[in-house]
């Protein structure tokens, strides 16, 4: 049904995305990396590469493509039936590309954009610290001139790719102790090479094979040409990156709802009980429209970011969203399919199980969907208690508008 918001070319970019699920993702690379027998699926990320599915965004002169967010999401959607682990390894370049796009200088992006998007390097970001997770500028990582370099210490946790992992984007508290932690905080590419510790020391409920670990850094000396941006200027990259990082969340989170809502639906279709297909009962059926129906509306959503993002406005509020109501579709999804399949769903006879494991990381990350709330709210005030329009006052249209004393707010 969404084709017809689709180019073309996206339409096409997003065929090729669905024939290398489709035909080049062996269906035990999945078993064996929810089984903990892979710790990074890197050959995966270069097949991607080979085919040319990485860092669509981004000037064909580094490898991309120059295409849009819409064909973004539409192979986001294709790659995200695979789970939040493949879908993360194939975000990554975008996330990470937007930095050294956005940000980095021409030398930057010849040593690590197009080496990227080729694979020739695998890339990972660290945002939260072990003392938090959403009070992101609470960092204590600390970088310290000395010379032409920065001397690196601190830890970074629960890093997605980081096992895989030979460059990282890092942020760093670079400010004095009396800076405003906005004002306070820079962004590097660090190589593991430096002396960067990976640690692979968790236990994940699902995710699993895609690498997360704990970095350490212990006085890693960084070279100052690899600042990204201007110094003391990580708010600016940490608010651009969060584009990426919340909208390929999205565009993966509907395509694992998508992918269970075919699996519970097929089921329904073949499935009988008291001599009917479940599919005719109405608990049944109306769980497959309420999944239907979110996930289009997810996936709407999506597409009006996107758009809003390329037009250049501030897209906070909308990027926010999408997160949030892709991620809670998606999860919403998800416990409907397993509903309709009854307990074979809980079982590894299905592969909706896993997904549910999967896609509950998804309301976390990325920022959690309660700072995604806070987000939506606080910019939504902003836009209606500062816009410059008027319209009509409909506070006067009360029934009884006269009654102006009962009107206290204090």
């Amino acid at each position: 049904m969404f084709d017809v918001l689709l180019t073309e070319q996206e339409r096409a970019v997003r065929d090729e995305a669905r024939a290398f699920v489709r035909d080049q993702v062996d269906p035990q690379l999945l078993r064996d990396m929810d089984a903990d027998k892979v710790e990074y699926p890197t050959e995966f990320v270069k097949n991607l590469a080979k085919a040319n599915l990485l860092g669509l965004r981004f000037d064909p002169a580094y490898g991309g493509r120059a295409l849009s967010w819409a064909a973004e999401f539409a192979v986001l959607e294709e790659i995200g039936v695979l789970g939040t682990a493949l879908g993360c390894a194939y975000s990554m370049p975008s996330i990470v590309g937007e930095a050294l796009s956005r940000f980095g200088t021409e030398e930057q992006k010849q040593k690590y954009l197009g080496p990227i998007l080729r694979a020739e390097l695998i890339s990972a970001e660290g945002l939260t610290e072990p003392r938090g997770g959403s009070d992101f500028f609470g960092a204590s990582t600390i970088a310290r001139r000395d010379g032409d370099d920065y001397l690196l210490t601190g830890q970074k946790r629960f890093v997605v790719g980081a096992v895989g992992a030979d460059i990282f984007l890092i942020y760093a508290r670079t400010g004095d102790a009396n800076a405003k932690p906005h004002k306070a905080i820079s962004a590097f590419l660090v190589e593991r090479s430096m002396g960067v510790e990976v640690k692979h020391v968790y236990g994940l409920m699902g995710t699993r094979g895609g690498g997360t670990g704990r970095i350490v850094l212990r006085d890693v000396r960084v070279p100052a040409r690899n600042l990204i941006g201007p110094l003391h200027a990580g708010y600016d990259v940490f608010n651009r990156m969060m584009i990426p990082e919340r909208l390929t969340s999205a565009g993966g989170a509907i395509g694992m709802g998508r992918s269970v809502l075919e699996v519970a639906t097929r089921y329904a279709h073949k499935r009988k009980a008291f001599g009917r297909f479940i599919r005719d009962f109405q608990g049944v059926s109306f769980r497959i429209a309420e999944s239907v129906t979110r996930l289009d509306t997810a996936r709407a959503l999506c597409f009006a970011a996107g758009k809003t993002v390329e037009s250049g406005v501030d897209a906070r509020r909308i990027v926010s969203e999408a997160k949030k109501v892709a991620t809670e579709a998606a999860w919403a999804t998800v416990n409907d399919a397993m509903q309709i399949m009854g307990g074979i769903g809980y079982t590894h006879v299905f592969p909706v199980e896993r997904m549910l494991r999967d896609v509950r990381l998804a309301l976390i990350w990325t920022g959690t969907n309660e700072i995604m709330n806070l987000l939506v709210q606080h910019e939504y005030a902003k836009e209606l208690l500062g816009r410059s329009f008027k319209v009509r006052d409909v506070q006067q249209d009360a029934v009884a508008p006269e009654h102006v004393d009962e009107i206290v707010y204090e």
